[in-house]
């Protein structure tokens, strides 16, 4: 238990981790969200092909991958005193790393294609990129963080229970799935940004715990 624990620190430093990569990337780099046009947006798949689909591998096939161990490892650490919290918390957190996963692949996946059909016909490529990006913004949890912030309320919620974690921990997580909770609310969407800040702050202050850098739970 303890080698899944240590795994899950890392897990978690490396999901804290991504989140910043994802801000630089999409934000600086490439200024997707700025870019609302069609045309503008399939243009800019084409001409940064390599940076969209790393930034898909990282930030959401290999960001599943390692929330599956994350949430194993605490479903471990909390289940014994929480289970009937743990186990529900664990499915979503397991339900929610497969849509992230499946969100990159479909979107990775539509990218040669697309990049294909531009050289015939941009229009057709615009509207075909605008409906991948439609699936996988849903996969992604992009209109609101509903599972992401469940996962983290349960785990949260678990965690102030059974005393597994220190209570600054449970409390900023409570908040923070709060937060992606509401994001779903169409007129806020836009909190799905400030759900994913404040998750990786929540990571980041998790790791050390599984880690065993810092055994408090107080």
């Amino acid at each position: 238990m303890n080698g899944l624990q240590r795994i899950g620190g890392f897990a978690a430093l490396y999901l804290a981790l991504a989140y910043v990569i994802g801000i630089v990337l999409f934000l600086v780099v490439l200024d997707y969200p700025s870019i609302t046009d069609p045309a503008q947006k399939v243009a800019l798949v084409v001409d940064k092909q390599p940076v969209i689909y790393a930034s898909n591998l990282i930030l959401y096939v290999v960001f599943g991958s390692f929330l599956v161990v994350l949430a194993l490892a605490l479903h471990h650490r909390l289940a014994a005193g929480a289970a009937g919290i743990m186990q529900p918390a664990t499915a979503i957190g397991i339900i929610w790393a497969g849509s992230l996963v499946a969100s990159g692949m479909v979107s990775n996946a539509g990218i040669a294609p697309v990049v294909a059909l531009f050289g015939k016909n941009p229009t057709q490529a615009a509207m075909t990129w605008l409906a991948i990006e439609t699936v996988a913004t849903g996969l992604g949890n992009g209109n609101g963080e509903i599972l992401g912030g469940l996962w983290t309320l349960l785990v949260s919620w678990a965690a102030l229970r059974t005393h597994g974690l220190p209570k600054f921990i449970g409390y900023l997580g409570i908040l923070v799935g709060l937060v992606g909770i509401i994001s779903v609310i169409p007129a806020i969407t836009s909190l799905v940004g400030v759900f994913g800040v404040t998750q990786g702050v929540w990571l980041v202050a998790l790791a050390p715990i599984l880690l065993r850098l810092n055994d408090s739970r107080t």
